[in-house]
C-alpha cells in the first residue's frame, strides 16, 4: 500500500518564514560573514536570511551542508540527490522534494525516477541500485533505530563502499534534520 501524502512536484515552490528575516543592509558583520557561504554557491534564499538570526550555527551549517551534499568522493550526487528525495518524501517536504528531484533529473536525465517515486511514494519500483538506495533511505528516514547491521550488509554486499554507504547515511540524516527544520521555521509556498 503506497503512503503518498502530498502532491508532490519538481516545481521549486517559494518559502515563507514565519520570523523575520534578516535584512542583509542591517546584518551584522558576524551575520554577512555567515551568509557568505551558501549552498551550491546559489543565491542567499529566504530560508538561509531566517537562519542567520544564529550566525555561529549558520557559518557551520552551510559548509557542512555543501560537504555532504557535494562531495565529489564517495556516493555519486545524484545518488545522494536520491537519498534527500526519500528522506524529504517520507517528512512530507514539498520544497525539498521539488529542489531535490529537480537535481536529480538534472545531473541523471532520468525523469522516470522521480515519476515512480511521485506516483508510487514508498512502494516505488526502481533499478537494482537506486532501489536498494531508496529502500534504505526510506527505512532510515522513517525509524533511524530500525537500521541494522544487515541493512548495512545488504548494501555492502551490492558494491557499495563503506565510504558510499557512510554518504548515503549523512545525506538521508542531513535531510531528516533540515526538513524538520524548515518545516518549524516556514512553509513552502505551492502554487
Amino acid at each position: 500500500m503506497s503512503t503518498k501524502r502530498h502532491a508532490f512536484t519538481t516545481k521549486v515552490s517559494d518559502w515563507k518564514s514565519r520570523l523575520s528575516l534578516v535584512d542583509l543592509d542591517e546584518a551584522t558583520a558576524e551575520q554577512r560573514d555567515a551568509l557568505s557561504v551558501t549552498p551550491s554557491n546559489m543565491k542567499v534564499s529566504d530560508y538561509l536570511l531566517t537562519l542567520a538570526h544564529d550566525p555561529q550555527t549558520l557559518k557551520h551549517r552551510t559548509p557542512l551542508f555543501n560537504a555532504i551534499m557535494y562531495e565529489k568522493s564517495g556516493l555519486p550526487r545524484a545518488e545522494r540527490e536520491l537519498g534527500a528525495m526519500a528522506a524529504s518524501f517520507i517528512n512530507g517536504c514539498v520544497y525539498c522534494m521539488a529542489t531535490h528531484a529537480s537535481r536529480f533529473i538534472a545531473l541523471t536525465k532520468r525523469p522516470d525516477v522521480v515519476e515512480a517515486i511521485f506516483e508510487q511514494g514508498k512502494d516505488a519500483r526502481l533499478e537494482e541500485r537506486m532501489q536498494l538506495i531508496y529502500d534504505f533511505a526510506i527505512r532510515l528516514s522513517e525509524s533511524p533505530i530500525a537500521i541494522t547491521e544487515a541493512d548495512v550488509v545488504k548494501l555492502r554486499d551490492a558494491g557499495f563502499s563503506k565510504l558510499e554507504i557512510y554518504d548515503l547515511i549523512q545525506s538521508v540524516a542531513l535531510f531528516g534534520w533540515a526538513n524538520r527544520l524548515m518545516h518549524s521555521l516556514g512553509d513552502a509556498v505551492v502554487d
